[in-house]
C-alpha cells in the first residue's frame, strides 16, 4: 500500500509574496526614525505618569498597614499583630477591630503608632471583646491633623 500524501494547494492559489523595498518577503517596511522616536517618547511619558501617580498616592496617604495575624485568646480578648509602613518620624493612630462570626464589631481599640526610626514597624495589641471574636482587622491608620 502507498503512504498517505497530504494535499498541497497550488503555488499561486493565495497570490505571490511581494518583496518590499528592503528585500523582505512579507512586504512590511521597517520603522522609520520618526516612528521610533514617537514610540520612545510615548513610553517615557507612560513611565512618567505612572511615577507621578505613585508619588501622589504616597503623599496623599503616607501610612499603609498590613495584618500579620491574630489570636483569639478567649471569649473576652483577641491579640492582634500588624505592621505599619510610614515615613520615619511620622505618628499615626490605627483603629483595630474584633469581629464576631456575623461580622458585627465586638471590640475596638485605637492604637497610637510611631514615631519610628524605620519605615516599617510591627505592633501588637490586645482588643477586649463583648463576646467571642472570630477575626480581627486593622480598620484604618491615619495621621492626626496638625491643628
Amino acid at each position: 500500500m502507498s503512504e498517505p500524501v497530504s494535499p498541497t494547494p497550488p503555488a499561486d492559489r493565495y497570490g505571490t509574496a511581494r518583496a518590499g523595498q528592503d528585500g523582505r518577503q512579507d512586504g512590511r517596511r521597517p520603522l522609520g526614525t520618526g516612528a521610533k522616536v514617537a514610540i520612545g517618547a510615548a513610553l517615557a511619558a507612560a513611565v512618567g505618569v505612572a511615577a507621578w501617580f505613585s508619588v501622589e498616592q504616597t503623599r496623599r496617604d503616607p501610612v499603609t498597614v498590613e495584618m500579620v495575624g491574630f489570636d483569639v485568646r478567649d471569649a473576652e480578648q483577641v491579640d492582634v499583630t500588624f505592621q505599619v509602613h510610614m515615613p520615619p518620624g511620622t505618628t499615626a493612630v490605627c483603629e483595630v477591630e474584633a469581629l464576631a462570626q456575623s461580622y458585627a464589631q465586638v471590640g475596638t481599640v485605637e492604637v497610637p503608632v510611631g514615631p519610628a526610626e524605620q519605615q516599617t514597624s510591627t505592633y501588637s495589641v490586645t482588643v477586649r471583646t463583648s463576646e467571642e471574636a472570630t477575626t480581627a482587622v486593622v480598620e484604618s491608620c491615619d495621621v492626626p491633623d496638625a491643628s
